[in-house]
């Protein structure tokens, strides 16, 4: 299944979408039903806002950025304990599930910031806009999402969002993160750090040179599907290197 996760205008870049889709293809990434767009979605967003803060399991917040500094960077919790509450700003969660530990089906267990972990989250943004982290939580669920592979740099978010599953009482996937492919430490290759596009016009390369980083096999023959199928028929996990950042050599990064 594909989901264009499209809930933060600001930040889109016109026709982004289509190439997504257009990458996805041209790399043999067919997928099964309709595409699901997040923005279709927030209806069902907004009224699972308004089911929580009707149960008191949410509440707004009108403190700023500076404020929270001044806490610590740790929000406190203080807008939950004003009476009477506010009516307008961001919404936060009542954080009853905090998860300071969760198991990585590569890391093995994986340890959070007790603050950090048991902070109440923002899921309504002050701007109006959904946070991701409920709107993924909500759509993994009705997708029926039991796996979750992804970047080393969601882990602290897969804590928070194992925190809604059970707020919410849907079941919470399995985890695994893959390692970044990074430039220099701590700056991944990505569209943020303006990094160049794969090529979709030759993806054979691209396909091999990220299995090549994830420790796996190559594949020897040419076709883009023959080479998926033969790739997950060799693929093993074991080898995917146990660590959350792979630095490039400068060439590679500039390629990649």
């Amino acid at each position: 299944m594909v989901r264009i996760e499209d809930i933060d205008p600001p930040r889109e870049v016109p026709g982004a979408s289509q190439q997504i889709l257009r990458t996805l293809e041209a790399y043999g990434l067919h997928w099964d039903g309709s595409v699901l767009y997040q923005s279709s979605r927030l209806d069902a967003y907004e009224a699972q806002l308004q089911q929580l803060l009707s149960h008191n399991k949410a509440y707004y917040c009108q403190c700023t950025r500076k404020q929270i500094q001044a806490m610590g960077a740790a929000y406190d919790g203080r807008c939950a304990r004003r009476t009477p509450r506010h009516r307008q700003g961001a919404i936060r969660i009542c954080n009853t599930h905090p998860v300071t530990q969760f198991y990585d089906q590569l890391l093995g267990d994986i340890h959070i910031d007790a603050d950090f972990a048991s902070e109440d989250f923002i899921i309504k943004r002050r701007d109006g806009l959904m946070a991701y982290q409920l709107a993924v939580v909500m759509d993994d669920a009705l997708q029926g999402v039991t796996e979750v592979v992804r970047g080393s740099d969601l882990l602290t978010s897969s804590a928070r969002q194992s925190t809604l599953y059970t707020l919410l009482d849907h079941p919470t996937p399995h985890w695994l993160h893959l390692p970044l492919a990074c430039a220099e430490p701590g700056r991944k290759l990505s569209k943020q750090n303006h990094a160049p596009a794969i090529d979709t016009r030759a993806p054979q390369a691209s396909i091999n040179a990220a299995l090549a980083f994830l420790g796996q096999a190559q594949c020897d023959v040419d076709d883009v599907d023959k080479m998926l199928t033969q790739a997950v028929s060799q693929f093993d996990i074991s080898r995917i290197p146990k660590q959350t950042e792979i630095l490039l050599p400068s060439n590679q990064s500039e390629q990649t």
